[in-house]
C-alpha cells in the first residue's frame, strides 16, 4: 500500500496450562511462556508500530505481592524495549540458578512473568501516541477477581453513547476512548456479578460464607459469559478484545459479524490466541489446520483451573470478515491469504493485456513494495499463461497455412514476460504521521528505483495492493518511476477503489481524502451535475437525527453517476503531479468488486468498496463523513 494507514492493532495471548516448573523440566526454560508471547508479538509487528504493552497474572502470590502487572511503551522499537526489560533479570542468573528457583521466586524476580500473559501492538487510530494510550488498560482492585487488564483490536461507532450509559449507571468514567469505555462497562458488570454471587452465597444466604471463603467461591463461580452478554449488549463496531482477571480467569471476544480476526490454538501445555493464524502456526510449529477462528459473537473463556469453553455472548450477525485483512494488513505467509492475493493479481491480467493491446514484448512488470508482491506474482503467472496461448495460436496459424518452420516456431516461442524489481522501499518512514510541510520531502525518499530495467519504448506496469489517498503515488512513486523514462505507465490496484469510510478498525473516516471520491466529485462537476452534491447533503441532514438502524447510504448516488472506467481514468489524471516533467501516458486499473469476492468468497467485509455496512453505525459514520466534507471539516474524525 503506497498510502500507509493507521489500522488493525495486534493481539497476542498465552495461557500456560502447566506450572512454570514443568516448562523448566520439559523445555529447560521457566520463561518459555514469556518468550512465546514475545515471538507472537514479533511475528505480528506489522500490525502495530505506535506502541506495545504486556500484562500478566501471577497465580498464588503471597498477600502483599502483586498478582497483576503491566508495562507499556510508545518509544521506538517498542516490542524489543518491553521484552528487554521483561527478560533482563535472566542476565543476572545462570541457567542452573534459574532452575533452582521456585515459582514464587521466579515471579518475584521477573515482574512480567505469570501464568496468563497478554500482549498488544498498537496502531493508533485516535487519541494520540503516548504510552498511556497503549493497551493493555487496567482496572485495579484489591480483590483479585475484580481486577481487569484488557487489550483489543477494535473500533466502536457508538463509544460516546456507551460513555453516556456509564454515566447513567452513576459512574464517573475518565476519558471516552473506545478501550476505556469497554473496560469500564465490563468492569461495571463484573462488579454486578460479584454483588449477585455475594447475595446468593454470603451472610444470611443458604451457604452463609464470609471472608476469604466467600471471595474464593465467588471467584470460582464467576460467570464471564453472563458478564459479557450484559456488557456488550449495545456495542456497535468490529472487535476482538481480551481480558485478564486478577484471579486467573480470562476471555477473548470476537464481534458478532466476525469483522475483526481472532484465532486460537489449544495444546496440553498452553492455550494461545493471536490476530493472525500464521503467527500461531509459526511460533508453535503447528499445522494451520489445527488453529481455529473464534466464532463471531463468541468468547473463548478460560477459567483459573485451565478449563476452557466457547460461549456465545451476542447473536451472530451476517458474516462480514474484513477483506482488507487479506489484501494488506495480515502477513502474507498464511497459505489462504497467499492464494487469495495471487488470485487478485491474476484477475488484473485481462484488463492489463487489453491496455497493452496484446503487446507483452514491450512491457515490464513490477510492484510497489512490499505487500503487493504476492499479487504481482499472480499477475505474472496469468500473463505467462496468456503469452503461451498467444504463442500457441500463432504457431497453429502457421501450421494451418503451411508456413511453419523451425525458425518461425522458435520466434513464436521466444521472449518472456519481463518482471523486474523496479522499486525498492529502503526507509521505514511513517509519512502519514508527519505534518504536511515535511511530508512531501519525506515521501520522495521512501522508494528507490532500479535503473536499467526499462528500455526505450517499454510500458511500465506496476502493481499496488490498493490506492487509498493517492498522495504517495502523486508526490513520490510516479515521479520516481518516471525517471526510468518508460513510454507509458499502468498502475494496477489489487483492490477495488475505496469509496466509503471505515469505522471498524482502519482509520479511514475522512471521505474527502479518498482519491476515488475526489475523482467522482471531479467528474460530476465537470459534467455540470454539482446539484447532486447538495441533494446528497440534504438527504444526510434529513436522516442525521434518526436511529442508525433507519439510515441508508445516500452517497451511493454520487458514484452511480460514474462507471468503473470513469473513476479509473479520472484517478489516472489525479495521480499525475503538476510538477511532473515526464509526458508519458498514465493508466489506472482497479480490481472489480466481483473479482475481489471471487478471490476470497469467505470474506465479504467490503463496505469501504461498496458502502454496504455490517452494522447500523457504519451508515451514521458515512453520513457524518459526508457532512464534514461539505462543511469543510474533512480533517475531523467521523465517529
Amino acid at each position: 500500500m503506497s498510502d500507509a494507514l493507521t489500522h488493525e492493532c495486534g493481539l497476542a495471548f498465552v495461557r500456560l496450562r502447566k506450572p512454570l516448573s514443568w516448562f523448566q523440566r520439559e523445555h529447560g526454560d521457566p520463561l518459555w511462556g514469556l518468550r512465546r508471547l514475545y515471538l507472537l508479538m514479533e511475528k505480528q509487528h506489522n500490525r502495530g508500530q505506535d506502541g506495545a504493552g504486556i500484562a500478566c497474572v501471577k497465580f498464588d502470590m503471597p498477600a502483599g505481592d502483586a498478582f497483576l502487572e503491566r508495562e507499556r511503551t510508545a518509544k521506538r522499537n517498542p516490542i524489543e524495549r518491553l521484552f528487554d526489560e521483561a527478560l533482563s533479570p535472566a542476565r543476572d542468573f545462570s541457567e542452573s540458578e534459574l532452575a533452582t528457583m521456585d515459582e514464587t521466586q521466579l515471579k518475584k524476580r521477573f515482574r512480567l512473568l505469570g501464568e496468563v500473559l497478554l500482549g498488544h501492538l498498537r496502531y493508533g487510530t485516535h487519541g494520540g501516541r503516548a504510552s498511556s494510550m497503549c493497551h493493555p488498560y487496567l482496572r485495579r482492585s484489591n480483590a483479585e477477581s475484580r481486577s481487569i487488564a484488557m487489550a483489543g483490536n477494535f473500533n466502536l461507532t457508538n463509544s460516546s453513547e456507551l460513555f453516556e450509559k456509564l454515566v447513567a449507571y452513576g459512574l464517573h468514567p475518565v476519558g471516552d476512548s473506545d478501550t476505556g469505555v469497554v473496560l469500564e462497562k465490563i468492569g461495571y458488570f463484573v462488579d454486578r456479578e460479584h454483588a449477585h454471587l455475594e447475595a446468593t452465597m454470603g451472610a444470611g444466604s443458604f451457604l452463609n460464607l464470609e471472608g476469604s471463603m466467600l471471595a474464593t467461591e465467588i471467584s470460582r463461580q464467576l460467570d464471564l459469559a453472563r458478564v459479557l452478554r450484559r456488557a456488550t449488549e449495545h456495542f456497535d463496531g468490529g472487535y476482538v478484545f481480551a481480558g485478564l482477571l486478577g484471579n486467573g480467569d480470562s476471555f477473548v471476544c470476537r464481534d458478532p459479524a466476525g469483522i475483526r480476526p481472532g484465532f486460537f490454538l489449544v495444546r496440553d501445555d498452553c492455550i494461545a490466541v493471536a490476530s493472525e493464524r500464521a503467527a500461531l502456526s509459526t511460533v508453535f510449529d503447528t499445522d494451520p489446520r489445527e488453529i481455529e477462528p473464534i466464532p463471531p459473537g463468541h468468547a473463548l473463556i478460560i477459567k483459573r483451573d485451565g478449563t476452557f469453553s466457547l460461549e456465545r455472548f451476542a447473536e451472530q450477525l451476517p458474516l462480514r470478515q474484513c477483506t482488507f485483512e487479506r489484501i494488506y494488513f495480515s502477513r502474507g505467509n498464511d497459505p489462504a491469504i497467499y492464494r487469495e492475493r495471487k488470485q487478485l493479481g491474476r484477475n488484473l491480467a485481462p484488463r492489463v493485456v487489453s491496455l497493452l493491446k496484446d503487446d507483452l514484448d514491450h512491457a515490464v512488470f513490477g510492484f510497489i513494495p512490499n505487500t503487493s508482491e504476492t499479487s504481482y506474482l499472480g499477475l505474472l503467472e496469468a500473463l505467462g499463461e496468456t503469452r503461451q496461448r498467444m504463442a500457441a495460436e500463432r504457431i497453429w496459424s502457421m501450421v494451418q497455412a503451411g508456413t511453419a518452420t523451425r525458425a518461425s516456431i522458435d520466434a513464436a516461442l521466444a521472449g518472456r514476460v519481463r518482471g523486474e524489481k523496479v522499486a525498492h522501499k529502503d526507509q521505514r518512514l511513517r509519512t502519514f504521521i508527519t505534518h504536511d510541510s515535511a511530508r512531501k520531502d519525506l515521501v520522495n525518499h521512501i522508494y528507490d528505483i532500479t535503473r536499467g530495467t526499462i528500455y526505450p519504448g517499454d510500458t511500465l506496469v506496476v502493481v499496488d495492493d490498493s490506492i487509498v489517498r493517492g498522495t504517495t503515488l502523486r508526490e513520490s512513486i510516479i515521479t520516481m518511476l518516471a525517471r526510468l523514462n518508460p513510454r507509458s505507465m499502468v498502475v494496477a490496484s489489487a483492490s477495488p477503489p475505496i469509496m466509503y469510510p471505515d469505522c471498524y478498525g482502519i482509520d479511514m473516516s475522512q471521505l474527502g481524502r479518498f482519491i476515488a471520491f475526489e475523482a467522482a466529485v471531479a467528474i460530476v462537476r465537470e459534467r455540470g451535475q454539482d446539484d447532486v452534491l447538495a441533494e446528497i447533503e440534504a438527504k444526510c441532514i434529513e436522516q442525521a437525527g434518526r436511529d442508525p438502524s433507519c439510515m441508508k447510504n445516500e452517497v451511493a448516488r454520487l458514484y452511480a453517476l460514474s462507471t468503473h472506467e470513469d473513476i479509473e481514468n479520472k484517478v489516472a489524471e489525479l495521480i499525475r503531479s503538476d510538477t511532473l516533467k515526464w509526458q508519458g501516458r498514465i493508466d489506472v486499473v482497479y480490481q472489480s468488486v466481483a473479482g475481489l469476492r471471487a478471490s476470497m468468497p469467505e470474506h465479504t467485509g467490503d463496505w469501504y468498496f461498496t458502502g454496504e455496512y455490517p452494522t447500523p453505525g457504519g451508515y451514521r459514520v458515512l453520513n457524518t463523513a459526508y457532512l464534514n466534507w461539505r462543511r469543510g471539516k474533512d480533517g475531523k474524525r467521523a465517529y
